[in-house]
């Protein structure tokens, strides 16, 4: 008979608090707790004699916080911070978490909750191996076929088991593809790809969240196979568990732990168009002039790939051929209003001088052509490179793309299931990257571009970019979701690709308009519904839909192959999609007041742009899993049309379906209609009118908007605002101001009004909670709009609100219904 194999005891035998650090020893490990507020601790646990203390890249927050106690009985211990107790079971070390009113928020599993799998770590040989050039949409890649390898350490895959309640739904871990809707019953697989963004932060609608501080690949699970957070290669485990009483309290904890979003400059939240690709100076100007001549809002132009000379792939010059002076295009388009960002890539081709600087220095990744960002020395070659060759045009801003430089999903002829694509990855990618860090080039080289340009330059960093992982909101980035394909299916998934990643940590996030591949080709990937591209009807109206979601997104940007993205090539003479376009851009605008505003409090209170309605309604279980509809900011509910309703592909004629779409208000404030103001309980479902030029919108119940007049660009706006109030409940509106570039913001060079309104009293109110007098042009609130249950019931046009300290005056601008100011 066998003899069973006894694993080492998890009872802990010895606790004591040293360096306000609470440590627990068992046979099997030893933990330590490091408590970083009084709603945030640190658990690690490892094999070893010692902990690991290399800093890691992401969490920035190292301070470790000593208002705490802890006690021991035979049974358990318990360590207490003010809105967080951490119960640990003596017997099985494990851990249940609870806020500080002694609510359970999290249990482990009860017995082995966290295991650790010890293996070898290896790195490849250059030397010998067989590395062949492959052609991809990213362009030509190396690959790795054949390589020998040797030993080059340990690491440990990492378990950490928990036990979700029931009354939970969880949301977060980055961008992935398949549009879940809460992550129960789900499985995740977190690594970088073209279309997936890995972050590994996941957060509960019971107002908790737990970030993992690994740079590995990892995987959720909670399925029949267990409930776990599983990470390829770590020294030890390590996370931190948040209590943040909210799903934006968590977010501002993430940020408290990881950095604060850096603002984008102003014109980055207006409208950006981009085109796979523009090819010369004169094309780029002459849309830029095409624009303007037909009064449509643009802030900024996009030179995609290829701006190189011949096959110079990823050179950091301008081919002089097609762009005799770059300077002077930049300079034309600012004369306009209009903002020039350029594609640069990490990965460069053999015959190129930065290749030869780097491969000189011995400064590119293992077995590619790719720089390695890890490296502080890289990373200055690499910026030197940008400011030699780039910089002096006067440029705006940077498209990072292939910042997950190694993709072997794309390698394949068709789609792989997502655990070989993980698998994959991590046989990949090992071979360029250490194991521990494998989920993280694209912070590193983020970093590169953040730290570059701030040392050299006064106006904000713009970084578009498809890779992102821990922390990297302080660079200054935006993500994008892909190369994606068009389709309705497409389209609705990416809805809820979005609110995931919102949920993770960072701010900024956008998408192809319309999407990048709208064509059906032989690659897996290019499988777009439209092979007639713009010349279909149903393509068209699509691409209208898209569009008017686009335009609640953070950043609001057209992109893609296959066809021009310009609007007027969406014009018809009987359908009215061009009109449609129109509209969907000129609202952008109109509302910009209140999405810059919205943008300022992503870093003035670590807010998120995009919301899920468990955010504002955790307890309503009816919006657990509605992922096509939103919150953009605190008040309007957007909820984007993601069904034909004129025409199917080849511009077949639907018929009998109703220019309308199921909409959910939320239970707990009454709603109103944006472009009818009608007035409408919450806690039931509507058809909501959808016509081709109507995206729904729903304003909640006590909510202030700022409006302005249209205007074609950020930089043309009057300061001239309408406010409109929607009454029903006392609100609060923070108007968010500064210079619109550079960083005097950090050092208080912003103003902030509030707007209130009081329904007992019916008395609106302006009052400046931050002042700051060197702004050359900021809002006056020249308008004043009451909606009410009854529509529109008052408009006046009130006094400027005057300067104020922190503390409401005394006699603040004030306007009541009785018309007395």
């Amino acid at each position: 008979m066998l003899c069973v194999s006894e694993g080492k005891s998890n009872r802990i035998k010895k606790v004591w608090r040293q360096e306000d650090r609470l440590y627990l020893c068992s046979d099997a490990g030893t933990h330590r707790l490091e408590p970083r507020d009084s709603a945030t601790v640190r658990v690690t646990y490892t094999l070893e004699k010692d902990f690991e203390e290399r800093e890691k890249p992401g969490v920035i927050h190292r301070e470790v916080f000593p208002h705490w106690d802890y006690t021991e009985t035979p049974e358990e211990i318990r360590l207490r911070m003010e809105h967080l107790e951490v119960v640990i079971c003596r017997d099985t070390a494990a851990y249940r978490y609870y806020d500080g009113e002694g609510r359970l928020l999290l249990r482990e599993r009860d017995h082995d909750s966290k295991t650790l799998e010890e293996f070898t770590t290896y790195r490849m040989l250059e030397e010998g191996a067989r590395v062949e050039k492959v052609a991809t949409p990213d362009g030509v890649k190396d690959v790795v076929r054949e390589a020998s390898r040797i030993p080059l350490g340990k690491s440990c895959h990492t378990r950490l088991h928990l036990e979700w309640g029931e009354q939970e739904a969880l949301y977060g871990l980055g961008q992935q593809e398949e549009g879940f809707g809460s992550l129960r019953g789900q499985t995740v697989y977190l690594h970088q790809a073209n279309r997936k963004i890995a972050i590994p932060l996941l957060v509960s609608t019971l107002g908790y969240g737990i970030l993992m501080d690994t740079y590995s690949p990892m995987i959720f699970s909670d399925t029949i196979y267990g409930s776990y957070l599983y990470t390829e290669a770590d020294p030890e485990m390590d996370f931190y568990f948040m209590n943040g009483g909210s799903l934006d309290g968590v977010i501002q904890k993430y940020r408290m732990l990881t950095g604060k979003a850096a603002l984008l400059p102003r014109w980055a939240y207006g409208y950006i168009q981009s085109q796979e690709r523009y090819e010369t100076q004169e094309e780029i100007l002459a849309v830029m002039e095409e624009y303007r001549n037909r009064g449509i809002g643009l802030d900024g132009l996009v030179l995609d790939w290829c701006s190189w000379e011949g096959d110079q792939w990823g050179q950091k010059t301008f081919d002089s051929s097609r762009f005799p002076d770059p300077g002077a295009m930049v300079a034309e388009l600012h004369k306009f209003h209009v903002h020039f960002m350029l594609s640069i890539w990490p990965n460069m081709g053999e015959s190129t001088d930065n290749y030869r600087q780097f491969r000189e220095r011995k400064l590119l990744l293992p077995g590619c052509g790719v720089y390695n960002a890890l490296s502080g020395e890289a990373r200055e070659l690499y910026w030197e490179q940008i400011q030699k060759g780039l910089l002096g045009s006067g440029l705006d801003a940077w498209w990072c793309d292939n910042s997950e430089p190694f993709t072997p999903e794309w390698n394949h002829a068709e789609r792989v299931e997502p655990a070989r694509m993980y698998e994959e990855y991590c046989q990949t990618v090992w071979q360029h990257l250490p194991v521990e860090k494998m989920n993280a080039y694209g912070l590193y080289h983020a970093q590169t571009v953040f730290e570059g340009q701030r040392g050299c330059d006064t106006r904000r960093v713009v970084n578009l970019t498809r890779s992102a992982y821990t922390g990297q909101q302080r660079y200054g980035a935006i993500l994008w979701s892909g190369d994606i394909d068009a389709s309705w299916d497409t389209l609705r998934r990416q809805v809820a690709a979005g609110l995931h990643f919102s949920a993770s940590g960072l701010p900024f996030w956008t998408v192809d308009i319309g999407a990048f591949f709208v064509k059906r080709g032989r690659e897996w990937f290019w499988k777009g519904d439209y092979p007639r591209a713009t010349e279909d009807l149903g393509y068209r109206e699509l691409f209208v839909r898209w569009y008017q979601w686009g335009c609640f997104l953070p950043v609001f940007r057209g992109h893609g192959t296959d066809c021009r993205r310009e609007l007027w090539h969406f014009a018809n003479d009987k359908i009215l999609f061009y009109d449609a376009l129109l509209e969907a851009n000129r609202l952008r605008y109109t509302l910009f007041p209140y999405i810059y505003s919205l943008a300022g409090r992503c870093w003035l209170e670590d807010g998120s742009m995009m919301r899920l309605l468990a955010f504002a309604y955790p307890g309503d279980r009816e919006v657990w899993g509605i992922m096509d509809q939103y919150l953009f900011g605190d008040s309007i509910m957007v909820c984007p049309v993601l069904e034909p309703m004129y025409f199917g592909r080849d511009s077949e004629s639907l018929s009998g379906i109703p220019e309308t779409r199921r909409v959910y208000l939320p239970e707990g404030n009454g709603w109103y209609d944006y472009w009818t103001n009608a007035y409408y309980q919450g806690g039931q479902w509507i058809d909501a009118a959808a016509p081709l030029d109507r995206i729904p919108l729903f304003v909640r119940e006590g909510s202030i908007l700022p409006r302005a007049a249209y205007a074609p660009s950020t930089e043309e706006l009057s300061p001239e605002l309408e406010v409109l109030v929607y009454t029903g409940r006392d609100s609060e509106f923070l108007l968010y101001e500064d210079h619109g570039n550079g960083y005097g913001y950090e050092q208080g060079e912003y103003r902030v009004t509030a707007l209130t309104w009081k329904e007992g009293q019916r008395q609106f109110r302006a009052l400046e909670r931050h002042s700051y007098e060197g702004l050359e042009k900021s809002w006056n609130i020249s308008r004043l709009t009451l909606v009410g249950r009854d529509g529109i019931i008052r408009e006046e046009e009130p006094v400027p609100p005057q300067s104020s300290s922190e503390a409401i005056p005394e006699s603040p601008s004030t306007w009541d219904e009785g018309g007395e100011t």
